[in-house]
């Protein structure tokens, strides 16, 4: 079994605008289920979890969990909300009562576009991270690296809450080894919480253009170092991916950078992690 821990479905016209940025015109059109189910069909994956595309409107959930109830291969979804809103418990169980309700298995709030690296330590964040944990939902972080510090801070505060680092904290891969030692303690730091799990996904973007697997490999194997295959797991970040890689060439390049692990170890980085966290169904 495969799962795809990290993708997204949007219509730019619902109000996705950041898809209006330069160098953006590969993924500035309508990704649907049926396209996903095609990408899916194509790669052998069998099961994914929707996470938020950075619409930052709760009208986006309905959609979404709707999607889920319609999709088989969609196991889960993580919604967005606003995390230090005085709301989220409400929100949270507003969204349970939606139809496909059932899928939501985490939350996410666009904490990279803070421009304070210390945004996570503030006490109506935690207060809004405590709420999360309280509704035994998992957090996606999408942070950048100089927020990792903060984030190891909420994981310290918040031990109940799983927390889910997206894209490795988005290391300077594109720096190269000096994206590699700005990156690596912020995030051994984080890593030393049991609570948080991390996903080996967005990584080719995050990279020079011209990027191989070796490009990633020293940052993959950081990442199995200090998290362990038990707490990582692979997403595509399709269709972002596609500004670098189409989506079998992700998985390719993951499998080429990850270093020689046993089958059992592959196997908890491309399923068994994702279920655990997320706490998924099995693929109908």
């Amino acid at each position: 079994m495969i799962i795809d821990a990290h993708h997204h479905l949007w219509r730019p016209e619902h109000g996705y605008d950041w898809l209006d940025g330069p160098g953006l015109d590969a993924i500035r059109r309508p990704f649907t289920p049926a396209d996903l189910t095609a990408e899916l069909s194509a790669s052998g994956v069998d099961g994914t979890v929707l996470v938020e595309g950075g619409r930052c409107h709760r009208d986006e959930a309905p959609e979404f969990l709707g999607y889920a109830a319609d999709t088989p291969p969609i196991l889960g979804v993580v919604a967005w909300l606003d995390v230090a809103a005085d709301d989220v418990a409400a929100t949270v169980a507003r969204y349970r009562g939606l139809r496909g309700g059932e899928f939501l298995v985490g939350a996410r709030s666009q904490v990279q576009g803070k421009a304070d690296p210390d945004y996570l330590d503030r006490p109506e964040v935690l207060r809004g991270l405590a709420e999360v944990a309280a509704a035994d939902l998992a957090f996606d972080l999408v942070i950048r690296a100089d927020q990792l510090p903060a984030a190891a801070r909420a994981a310290r505060a918040v031990p109940g809450l799983r927390l889910v680092l997206d894209h490795l904290g988005k290391p300077r891969i594109d720096q190269g080894a000096a994206g590699l030692r700005s990156w690596r303690d912020p995030l051994a730091a984080l890593a030393a919480n049991a609570n948080v799990t991390a996903k080996l996904s967005g990584l080719v973007t995050e990279a020079t253009p011209g990027w191989a697997p070796a490009d990633l490999a020293p940052f993959v194997d950081v990442a199995v170092d200090e998290f362990g295959p038990d707490r990582l797991m692979f997403g595509s970040d399709w269709p972002v991916c596609l500004l670098r890689s189409d989506y079998p060439g992700v998985r390719r390049a993951l499998e080429s950078a990850l270093p020689p692990l046993p089958t059992r170890d592959r196997q908890e980085i491309f399923a068994g992690t994702a279920v655990r966290t997320y706490r998924l169904g099995s693929p109908a």
